[in-house]
């Protein structure tokens, strides 16, 4: 059996499992839909085909019923961001910004994973009191906005033995932060307009070893 008949024999079964999940018939086509695409695409046959296509469709359905919640406006979130103490708002940078796990964050900060998972929990990230968090926008536009998250995250990370190298990210000007150990963490990416910044860009760290520049910032 092709895996397009497999795929067809079950659809009844998936729609019946996404529909009890999203309750909409039109949402549980789409999931239905997007788990054929991702079964068409895997690379390996399933050894249980109704067992792999079911988790999907379900995986595919939560999600849907539960969208990842947007990034709080740049204003809202920067002024939580300033609300919290220099080293929450540098584990903060490092787990929100640049996506550190809690073994990095310990490393970074210089103390044990049981201490920095402490930290990353008190460094709450922005979001609505009681409501689930929000992820931290990737873009700050605005020079006045710029200067201001700068302002509150670039100090509490130096302050913690982060360095921060000026380098070409993406092709425009930025910098790339590294811990006590040398491991890049991420990078930020610039634009200037009229010898301002204008828009920071956080990412993550290229391969700069040949790259930085030699200044430190």
């Amino acid at each position: 059996m092709s895996r397009t008949e497999e795929f067809e024999e079950l659809r009844p079964l998936l729609f019946s499992i996404a529909y009890r999940i999203l309750g909409s018939e039109s949402r549980a086509h789409d999931a239905v839909e997007e788990t054929r695409l991702g079964y068409q695409r895997a690379s390996a046959a399933p050894a249980s085909p109704r067992a792999f296509l079911s988790a999907e469709v379900t995986r595919i359905s939560r999600a849907a019923r539960h969208p990842a919640p947007a990034p709080p406006t740049p204003a809202a979130a920067i002024r939580l961001l300033e609300r919290l103490s220099p080293l929450e708002r540098a584990v903060f940078a490092l787990r929100e910004i640049f996506g550190c796990g809690t073994a990095q964050i310990a490393s970074a900060v210089g103390c044990s994973e049981a201490v920095g998972r402490r930290l990353a929990a008190s460094a709450t990230p922005p979001g609505t009191p009681g409501g689930p968090a929000a992820r931290w926008p990737e873009r700050i536009t605005g020079a006045d906005q710029v200067a201001r998250v700068l302002d509150a995250v670039v100090p509490a990370l130096l302050r913690i033995g982060v360095t921060m190298r000026p380098a070409d990210v993406d092709g425009a000007p930025g910098a790339v932060f590294r811990d006590r150990n040398g491991t890049a963490l991420g990078a930020l990416a610039l634009g200037i307009l009229d010898g301002r910044i204008q828009t920071v860009r956080w990412t993550t760290a290229p391969d700069t070893s040949s790259g930085d520049r030699d200044t430190a910032a």
